[in-house]
């Protein structure tokens, strides 16, 4: 059996539920990627998906649809997705081992 590029925790997919839900557009799901971006080179990207692309990974897991950007496929190999409420905020956590380090405000990371 393989693994999924990505591992979605439930509160990941429960949070992604939400935003579906209260989304006012139709969307299939939720597209994962990474840009260029930050002082340590790369971000993670998150988008409403309204369709699939042509070469997208689709990752089935708790009810969720996850397109993952074919770019980033080779990079998110392994990692798992979390969402997090804190006192002072709420959001989305990659747990990548991918990553060789990540900025100080922990915004952007290097591959």
């Amino acid at each position: 059996m393989t693994l999924p590029v990505i591992q979605l925790t439930d509160a990941a997919a429960a949070r992604m539920r939400d935003l579906l839900r209260s989304h006012n557009k139709e969307s299939v799901g939720i597209r994962i990627g990474i840009e260029p971006s930050g002082c340590s080179g790369n971000s993670y990207t998150l988008a409403f998906a309204d369709q699939k692309g042509p070469h997208d990974e689709v990752i089935e897991q708790h009810g969720i649809t996850v397109y993952v950007d074919p770019q980033a496929m080779l990079f998110l190999m392994g990692t798992e997705m979390d969402y997090v409420e804190e006192s002072l905020g709420s959001r989305f956590v990659f747990n990548n081992p991918n990553e060789k380090g990540r900025c100080g405000c922990g915004e952007s990371f290097r591959l």
